[in-house]
């Protein structure tokens, strides 16, 4: 027996994702696309370059200007020529415009390629998490979906990805972009004064403890935006869904303040994450402005011993200037770059929950349709308690049962249990015999249609949504499951008749126009098993007959599980199971439950009398 489910359900909340393995885990979704991204850091490793040829350039420059000989860099290699002694006489100095638009030259070819590549490469990030995450959705168990709001799983879906890119692209661009400009300006600085170079790195322990410290504000600042961007998301489209319900209460301004407390605390976590990021630049600064104090009082004793030449520290200083700039952009991208560790921490915990149970390895072809439920007990959660109490039941194949009962009294429950939406927390369902756990469940459900009272259609058009999720289906028998619904009294009215789109969710067709169209594609699959879950509740008296008239011919040698709250939709059933606060308290042919004078016969005589 598979207690895979009823084992997700006893599992604690996730353990959180330590943010350096949530980053490796972002950076193996752009390994398959490292050569493009390798062209992107050819581009940095150009850009980061430029800052030492133009420090070098300056070097000789005011060598040449002042008539001080300019030494080669002590420690560069011999096959790399000094630009500082390039351009060092007077004569060169006659293509010095030439040669800075040169350089500029190749830092805008390298910035191009850095900036470009890099995002090409996020892109296909972006792409290739959306589709595993949409996938993911898409084979979670159903409690999942009961858990979590549409909204926050959109939410995920789209903003959460987009701050992933972020962490994939343009911070990992910045990151290595700037550290390759960093090393290649504190290389400069041994090259010209180790011993200076050296005293400016004394603040650099104390930046590290910093940047630490900043990193995890960042994050938790993030994670509370994330959460707040959900509610936003999840208010915004209650009202959307509901827009006349909302427009028929007047209830805009309830709806409003609904939506200004979950965007004022949207606001608040920005301004929160606004101000960490604002305040982290200004005290890296100014600790990293005790490091050039410290550098500049020594390198002015050197000056006056004349052991340091004008035009070294003018190329020192200048390379080491130009290490505070990518370190403060390096400062800045922490922000999207936390943000995106905890976008994809959140991504990262539904791709790791637990999808549905496979089921069992017994293949299935076409069943019979005996149905039981043995001793089947149910609940969703351990504070609301057993929604269904030790129910048993037999269907024998071809048997059309009626399931009735008040409100809550555990009806749809237990027909969910039959395509293994759920599994009972004790007893077994059977489907000929076998616990339907046992079977595959990719073959259970191709067993059963099921129409609901909460129609479902997709933006698509009629056509098209009768036959969802069908294979090889002729054109007569499309026709024939058109007529059976009684779909071609309206579509034949229609221009286009079923290539007519129904909007969205369907709401270009009428209550009972959208009810028959999902009846058309349960009839379409042709199923050994039908459930129809509240199937005639948008429907018009006279459809109601048509479509009784169908299914009087369609449920022969089915089985079929009809729930109904208007019971002159079931007098017809082979077995009526009467339902009340989650057990079964009469079973039996219409006419002898009320002969009885029992739950059912009280139900009848509220509704008809009424």
């Amino acid at each position: 027996m598979n207690d895979s489910a009823r084992g997700s359900a006893a599992a604690g909340a996730p353990v959180p994702m330590p943010a350096a393995q949530v980053y490796r885990r972002l950076l193996r979704y752009a390994w398959p696309y490292r050569g493009i991204y390798l062209i992107g850091v050819l581009g940095m490793m150009m850009y980061a370059i430029t800052d030492a040829l133009t420090t070098s350039v300056l070097r000789g420059f005011i060598g040449a200007a002042s008539g001080t000989p300019v030494e080669r860099l002590h420690g560069l290699p011999s096959w790399i020529p000094d630009p500082s002694q390039l351009v060092h006489s007077v004569q060169s100095l006659t293509w010095l415009p030439a040669a800075v638009f040169v350089i500029f030259l190749w830092r805008g070819t390298g910035d191009y390629l850095a900036q470009y590549f890099p995002a090409r490469v996020a892109r296909e990030v972006v792409k290739s998490v959306r589709a595993e995450l949409f996938a993911r959705y898409l084979r979670l168990p159903t409690s999942r979906y009961d858990a979590d709001s549409s909204a926050v799983m959109l939410t995920r879906l789209t903003y959460n990805t987009e701050m992933m890119a972020g962490a994939t692209a343009d911070s990992l661009t910045s990151i290595i972009r700037d550290s390759l400009a960093i090393l290649v300006n504190l290389t400069l600085c041994f090259l010209l004064q180790w011993r200076l170079a050296l005293y400016s790195l004394v603040v650099a322990p104390l930046i590290g403890v910093l940047v630490g410290s900043i990193n995890r504000r960042f994050r938790r600042y993030s994670q509370r935006i994330q959460n707040s961007m959900g509610d936003v998301t999840r208010v915004a489209k209650e009202a959307f869904d509901a827009h006349r319900v909302v427009k028929v209460f007047n209830a805009q301004r309830l709806i409003e303040r609904l939506f200004e407390g979950a965007n004022e605390l949207n606001r608040r976590s920005n301004v929160r994450l606004l101000q960490a990021r604002s305040s982290s630049n200004p005290i890296v600064q100014q600790v990293s402005a005790i490091g050039l104090v410290v550098v500049l009082f020594v390198a002015s004793r050197q000056i006056a011993r004349g052991s340091l030449s004008f035009a070294d520290f003018a190329a020192f200083l200048t390379a080491l200037m130009l290490v505070t700039q990518p370190l403060r952009r390096i400062l800045a991208i922490s922000g999207p770059l936390q943000q995106g560790i905890a976008a994809g921490a959140s991504v990262f915990e539904v791709l790791d929950a637990p999808g549905e149970p496979e089921g069992g390895s017994r293949a299935l072809a076409r069943v019979r349709g005996d149905v039981e439920f043995r001793n089947v007990s149910f609940e969703y959660s351990l504070d609301k308690g057993k929604v269904l109490h030790n129910v048993s039941l037999q269907v024998p194949a071809g048997t059309t049962l009626a399931i009735v009962g008040r409100s809550g009294s555990g009806k749809s429950t237990l027909v969910s249990l039959l395509p293994r939406f759920y599994d009972p927390t004790a007893g077994s369902v059977l489907i000929d015999g076998e616990d339907i756990r046992d079977y595959r469940m990719s073959d259970l459900r191709r067993q059963m249609s099921l129409v609901s009272q909460e129609v479902v259609l997709f933006n698509d058009t009629i056509r098209n949504n009768i036959v969802f999720g069908a294979a090889d289906i002729s054109e007569a028998q499309l026709q024939a499951a058109v007529r059976a619904a009684y779909v071609h009294e309206f579509v034949e009215q229609l221009p286009q008749g079923l290539e007519t789109m129904v909007g969205d969710r369907g709401v270009l067709l009428s209550g009972g126009q959208r009810q028959r169209v999902s009846i058309a594609r349960a009839l379409l699959r042709d199923t050994p098993i039908l459930i129809l879950d509240e199937a005639y509740s948008a429907l018009d008296t006279a459809s109601e007959r048509h479509i009784q008239d169908a299914l009087d011919q369609l449920v022969k040698n089915r089985t079929t599980l009809v729930i109904a709250h208007r019971l002159s939709t079931v007098e017809h059933a082979d077995l009526i199971l009467v339902m009340r606060e989650g057990s079964v308290v009469e079973c039996g042919p219409h006419a002898e439950l009320l002969g009885k004078g029992g739950v059912y016969a009280e139900l009848h005589r509220l509704q008809f009398s009424a």
